[in-house]
């Protein structure tokens, strides 16, 4: 604790000595949040399908609120700024952090769970936690340094995937293989610890953070089947995976409600960002942004607003309904106002107590509600918003765009060419809001990320190809026919791939194993690569393999016109040689690595690449032949 400032804690501990709440009168906090839900996707906030029975009960106990954000559009820095008050790019948690990432939440930041443990709360954590790169290690602060006595946790997803993870921690120890699912099993932590390991006599605080519904989605077939009319696999995993989360939360419930703790509990329910993925497209990346704009990593509304309901009985009026502006980082302060505890007075905390919103009343803000993603789309890379005015910036901090966010919630009609001097006035405040915000965050940190090359050329769509063999899921460009070596994908005098989808997205990380050859040595274009992505077009897709005719192996991003600006080693082989090449995708470390003999070759990856759906073969104005790609076994 010497980390704190010393004036700060010398005056917690008086509040702590002297507070009018006696420890009996404390309530207990649960912070129940889940990744990548999206704010159309339960039946209280209009899904017409999705069956979330429990949450839409916990609604009517409690306020729901309509226009409550996220403090980011994506995982990490969210869940920093709801244990911290503070913008990410303020608590240094900037962006998502690949395992083995230099970013974490600092010691220097004060947690709720510090500060609630002088006033005789226990603390535990369950879930994902995603606030540090090296997880478990002693290189940077694990979740008992930032306050919790209990921890059962995962550095980023649960792996292989929701069902039966192998990569929970508990305590500093790894635990092994769990039977069962991700969320139900989070929360059979919670009521254990709340059934036997917690001091009954103490008030508690409590975060249970799902993985569901991120990637590697995968539910419980008793979920699945009540979306049997569905006739998309994929279509059915997602909701059924909503349902899994409903199905979690109703559990805690229960067990609250065994244990006599239901009318002294605070409860909040929300989510990290938007929804993942598109909901009209393939996938099991189905949220619904229930009409918004944008998604997960957007600073447009789909990416940050999220569905947000506070139970807490006898305190707040069941059934309500709120349209006033909240974000996770007011959690926070909310916490601390309902213990007596005073803000942090050595730095600056950004959000503010709900006590009043709960009571129907306005807030007031010190700091506009603010928002940066380091992966956004660069149009909309930022954003402020102040009452009913939101600002949206690009990544440049040049280009403006205005909405009135009340009437326009889908932001179809900017008006910063009508309205100069609302515009110029939201400009100038986003601007010194974002100067504060970089003179007191770590800036070192995001400076000092290595840029990626933005330049990428584009190939354009490839048009359907033709699969003769039967044992490809997507051929786009050319053909592909079986052959006594393998494969043979003829590309004909354009670029082709052939795809297969893997039954078990990667997220962290696999490494593959395959064969080729140039199938005509007398060729003047001659190459051949693995390949693999989180989509199928030709411009989305990694290349990793051998650029024949050029004596080359290397890996690059996109179509043939971007092998110049990708990593590649020159080397000295037949052209007519048969390779045998081992590729990694190490999306824990945000690099793809290629073997081929003595050549490695590695490549960083960006951080838009969070999973991997579709692993194949490509080829460009030539035939190769291959073998089937083979993902090695850990």
């Amino acid at each position: 604790m010497k980390r704190h400032s010393l004036l700060f804690l010398a005056a917690l501990l008086a509040v702590c000595s002297f507070s009018t709440l006696a420890a009996e009168e404390r309530p207990n906090f649960i912070i129940f949040l889940t990744d990548d839900m999206g704010w159309g996707d339960l039946g209280c906030y209009g899904h017409p399908v999705m069956q979330t029975p429990n949450l839409d009960q916990f609604a009517k106990e409690g306020v729901r609120f309509t226009q409550a954000y996220s403090a980011c559009g994506v995982c990490s820095p969210s869940r920093a700024s709801i244990l911290t008050g503070r913008t990410p790019y303020r608590n240094g948690v900037w962006r998502w952090i690949p395992g083995g990432h230099q970013t974490h939440l600092r010691e220097s930041e004060i947690t709720l769970p510090e500060l609630l443990k002088p006033l005789g709360y226990e603390t535990i954590h369950t879930g994902k936690w995603h606030l540090n790169g090296h997880f478990n290690s002693p290189e940077q602060p694990q979740p008992n340094d930032h306050g919790f006595d209990w921890w059962f946790a995962t550095q980023n997803n649960a792996a292989p995937s929701h069902k039966n993870p192998i990569n929970f921690v508990r305590n500093g120890e790894k635990v092994g293989k769990l039977e069962g699912f991700s969320a139900p099993l989070v929360v059979e932590e919670a009521i254990h610890w709340l059934n036997e390991e917690r001091d009954s006599e103490k008030p508690f605080f409590m975060s249970v953070w799902t993985h569901e519904p991120h990637l590697p989605i995968e539910s419980d077939p008793k979920f699945m089947e009540l979306y049997s009319e569905l006739e998309d696999p994929d279509h059915r995993q997602h909701h059924g995976n909503i349902t899994q989360i409903d199905y979690a939360f109703g559990k805690l419930m229960e067990a609250l409600d065994e244990k006599g703790l239901r009318e002294n509990t605070f409860i909040i329910f929300t989510s990290d960002n938007g929804p993942e993925g598109r909901s009209d497209k393939g996938g099991r990346t189905r949220g619904s942004t229930g009409g918004l704009r944008g998604r997960k990593r957007d600073s447009h509304e789909g990416g940050i607003r999220v569905p947000t309901i506070v139970r807490w009985p006898g305190k707040v009026e069941p059934g309500t309904v709120s349209d006033i502006p909240v974000i996770g980082s007011d959690i926070f302060s909310t916490v601390l106002d309902l213990v007596d505890v005073p803000l942090p007075d050595d730095r600056t905390i950004d959000g503010v107590s709900l006590v009043p919103a709960l009571a129907g009343e306005e807030l007031e803000r010190p700091v506009p509600l603010f928002w940066r993603t380091h992966i956004a789309p660069d149009a909309s890379h930022a954003a402020m918003r102040i009452d009913e005015w939101k600002i949206v910036v690009n990544k440049d901090l040049t280009k403006f765009q205005l909405y009135q966010i009340e009437d326009d919630w889908k932001e179809e009609n900017d008006l910063a060419e009508a309205n100069p001097e609302k515009l110029a006035e939201m400009k100038a405040k986003f601007l010194e809001v974002w100067k504060d915000v970089e003179e007191e965050g770590p800036s070192d940190w995001w400076k000092s990320e290595p840029k990626r090359n933005t330049r990428k050329k584009s190939s354009g769509k490839l048009s359907a190809g033709t699969d003769k063999s039967g044992d490809w899921d997507v051929v786009k460009g050319g053909a592909v026919e079986k052959s006594e070596f393998g494969y043979v994908l003829d590309a004909g005098s354009s670029e082709a791939v052939a795809l297969k989808k893997l039954d078990t997205p990667i997220q962290e990380s696999g490494t593959f194993t395959l064969r080729y050859r140039t199938k005509d040595e007398t060729a003047k274009t001659k190459n051949a690569c693995f390949c693999f992505g989180s989509s199928t077009e030709n411009d989305a897709l990694f290349k990793a393999g051998t650029m024949i005719g050029m004596d080359q192996h290397g890996i690059f991003e996109g179509g043939w016109g971007n092998v110049g600006s990708g990593s590649g080693k020159r080397a000295k082989f037949d052209h007519a040689a048969t390779f045998e090449a081992t590729i990694t995708i190490d999306l824990e470390h945000g690099k793809a690595i290629l073997v081929i003999g003595d050549t490695k070759v590695e490549h960083k990856l960006p951080d838009t690449l969070e999973s991997v759906t579709h692993v194949g073969i490509y080829a460009k104005a030539t035939e190769s032949e291959f073998t089937m790609p083979e993902l090695r076994q850990p």
